[in-house]
């Protein structure tokens, strides 16, 4: 007899709570964010804590990590049909053009956004339009999609031949992996550096310099073409940033575009030049989730908190210095053959007695 799911008595709303710790704590030596900061980390993967606070001690005993947030803006894109193609490449060369009004419709009613660019495409008869704005301290997700449908509307009265579409296009690109937002980003681009001198390579890391550098190059980078990754080149950033955005109020979603990014390792004067780059750092301060009791004292912890200028570009700061410890760290364990299978072993089994 077929069993009737619709009578069954809703599921409990117990809360389940992800396993928190703190590690580090980790150095940042400027220019975007400086002194020594322990960092929040909810995970299920307990052996990420240990990895995580390795990478932070080797840099830290190296001088700490170096962090420059290269550029911030969140994105939405709109749609609208045009007559027909030639139509559709007209207005967007006339949009453009007016860019200036696009973003005072854009802007309107709003503190904090501001439009920072527009990027038109054309397909058949349809014009798909991105826009990337400037949101304050929230990592602005709805605050951009607002503005977006306030351009749309604006475009719609200014072009009525133009038909709208849809507010998100699929041009942003929201939590998914594509190669424009590798390429412009989408919130904040940062890029985290440090040089590991080989004593403390050998010591901390258990590996020589020369062996991180080929391991990189072999697996990061030629492994990531030849299975046709997507601008990325990295061993597991999106670790790091998922169990930091959980920590801290952050849309775990956002982990997509996340886990996009390239690590290098070169070895110079002897030493480990390392560094992670990530277009995609989707962080705020203010909004969804950072209302929360425990994501609030976390993100006060970090020196992040509602009101400091600068917070949010901080945080993203610290999101790339997490990821570089704990890449480092991964990269080192793949570096001694067995290491990272016996260390798993063991972290897990003490991660699960300690539940």
């Amino acid at each position: 007899m077929p069993h009737d799911s619709a009578n069954d008595p809703a599921p409990s709303a117990e809360a389940m709570p992800v396993p928190l710790r703190w590690v580090g704590p980790i150095r940042l030596a400027g220019p975007d964010a400086t002194g020594d900061v322990r960092v929040p980390l909810a995970t299920f993967e307990s052996p990420l804590w240990p990895s995580v606070d390795r990478g932070a001690r080797a840099t830290r005993a190296a001088g700490g990590i170096r962090v420059v947030v290269l550029r911030e803006g969140m994105t939405r894109s709109v749609l609208l049909e045009a007559p027909d193609a030639a139509a559709a490449v007209a207005a967007a060369s006339e949009i453009e053009a007016r860019q200036g009004d696009l973003a005072q419709a854009a802007q309107h009613g709003s503190r904090h956004a501001r439009l920072l660019g527009l990027h038109a495409e054309v397909c058949g008869a349809l014009l798909y339009l991105r826009l990337t704005l400037d949101t304050g301290e929230a990592a602005g997700h709805n605050m951009a999609t607002r503005a977006a449908q306030q351009a749309l509307d604006w475009i719609a009265r200014q072009w009525p031949t133009l038909r709208p579409v849809s507010v998100s296009a699929n041009y942003c690109v929201d939590k998914k992996v594509s190669a424009i937002n590798a390429i412009l980003g989408r919130g904040r681009q940062a890029i985290a550096e440090a040089v590991v001198p080989a004593e403390i390579c050998r010591t901390v890391l258990r590996v020589e310099p020369a062996a991180m550098a080929d391991l990189n190059l072999k697996k990061n980078l030629v492994g990531s073409i030849l299975a046709g990754s997507l601008r990325s080149a990295n061993a597991h950033h999106a670790n790091m940033l998922l169990a930091l955005y959980l920590a801290t109020g952050q849309d775990g979603a956002n982990v997509v575009e996340g886990s996009q990014g390239v690590t290098l390792a070169t070895v110079a004067d002897g030493a480990l030049r390392f560094s992670v780059t990530l277009p995609n750092v989707i962080v705020g301060v203010v909004g969804a989730g950072k209302d929360c009791p425990a994501a609030r004292r976390h993100l006060e912890a970090l020196g992040c908190a509602p009101g400091t200028p600068g917070a949010a570009r901080r945080l993203a700061a610290i999101a790339a210095a997490v990821v570089l410890c704990g890449e480092l760290s991964l990269l080192a364990a793949l570096a001694n053959p067995g290491e990272l299978v016996r260390s798993h072993l063991r972290l897990e089994r003490k991660g699960r007695d300690a539940r």
